[in-house]
């Protein structure tokens, strides 16, 4: 649900950046409306002030004032931002362009953000995914629909719901049940597990995110006396990362005709809080939308900042657009003027 993803790919040869599909699976940070069509779900953005600074000035259901960094590189791709599954899972055309599935408070544990009620989990997320495809083969048949899936991207950003709305959370069992180096494992165990399931659904492109410097968020930083980032959750997330790029190459191993990719945005992240004077903002150890201790979120009834483009957090987890757009701008260039490797040959599934 965190500051912890950013959208990176290698395009495929063959096709140009406008015909290029994407499918998205992750948290609130890439979710742009799935959870508004869960009736019962807590985590739900559908309301004043998301969505002050998006175009129209309403709110879409993403978790910040304005963009998402994926809505930020489609544009820069010349595509359009893929649309909530859960808003097209009818529509095959639509479907057809490329998905996003992400949905916020999910996690790679079907556990993590329980008492949200309704989220899809990592392992719900791939189901669609696979009855997207199924959706697909109706239209374009069996080999088209292979061709498309190997030639597609998939961006995936999960795990910080696991920390923040699981590990961390002292009334909830994993933070009792595991130690840190018990519960890193349990994550990437699992992830490898679904990573590897999206392999055999035909994703042959596959940037994996890692997470952000999850003690800096607000949320976190008023656990400490002084308003400080929290060392040791740093430590954590640091692990974390570093498990799940042993797992990439571990995959690169196993299934040497696709390619995994793990897209470090730490230290990004990290300086645009540390240094956010450098970029343009102001303030970044607290949130532009003042919020309430429980929960963390921007609700209608909340105080505004007077300059929302000085602020690095909308919420006590989200970063606000002007956020978005300075990660966005800083890492566009350096991940997409790459020589693009040739796309994958499609595979009989």
């Amino acid at each position: 649900m965190i500051f912890a993803a950013i959208m990176v790919a290698t395009l495929p040869a063959s096709a140009s950046a406008a015909s290029l599909v994407t499918f998205v699976f992750g948290d609130s940070l890439t979710e742009v409306g799935n959870n508004n069509f869960l009736q019962y779900s807590l985590a739900r953005s559908n309301y004043p002030w998301y969505g002050i600074d998006f175009s129209g000035g309403q709110a879409t259901g993403r978790f910040t004032n304005g963009r998402t960094i994926g809505d930020i590189i489609s544009s820069k791709l010349g595509i359009p931002s893929p649309p909530p599954y859960l808003s097209v899972k009818r529509n095959v055309d639509a479907m057809i362009k490329g998905v996003n599935y992400a949905s916020g408070g999910a996690g790679i544990l079907n556990d993590t953000g329980l008492y949200f009620v309704q989220r899809l989990t990592f392992d719900d997320q791939i189901n669609y995914f696979q009855q997207t495809k199924e959706a697909i083969k109706t239209k374009l048949g069996h080999e088209a629909t292979n061709k498309l899936c190997n030639e597609a991207v998939y961006f995936i950003g999960m795990g910080s719901n696991d920390y923040v709305n699981n590990f961390l959370q002292p009334f909830l069992a994993a933070g009792q049940q595991y130690t840190h180096d018990e519960f890193v494992d349990l994550l990437t165990s699992t992830l490898d597990q679904q990573l590897s399931e999206l392999y055999q659904l035909g994703a042959r492109k596959v940037v994996y995110n890692g997470l952000g410097p999850l003690g800096c968020i607000p949320s976190q930083r008023v656990k400490s006396r002084k308003g400080q980032c929290l060392k040791r959750v740093n430590e954590w997330v640091l692990e974390f990362n570093s498990k799940v790029q042993n797992l990439v190459t571990s995959l690169n191993k196993r299934f040497p005709n696709a390619k995994f990719m793990f897209a470090d945005t730490y230290p990004d992240v990290l300086d645009l809080i540390d240094n956010p004077t450098a970029y343009g903002l102001k303030v970044s150890n607290t949130s532009c939308c003042t919020v309430a201790s429980l929960g963390g979120l921007c609700l209608p009834n909340s105080k505004l900042c007077s300059n929302r483009d000085e602020y690095v957090f909308w919420d006590a987890f989200h970063p606000s657009d002007k956020a978005n757009e300075v990660l966005a701008e800083k890492v566009f260039p350096r991940l997409f003027s790459a020589t693009a490797t040739p796309a994958p040959a499609p595979e009989p599934l």
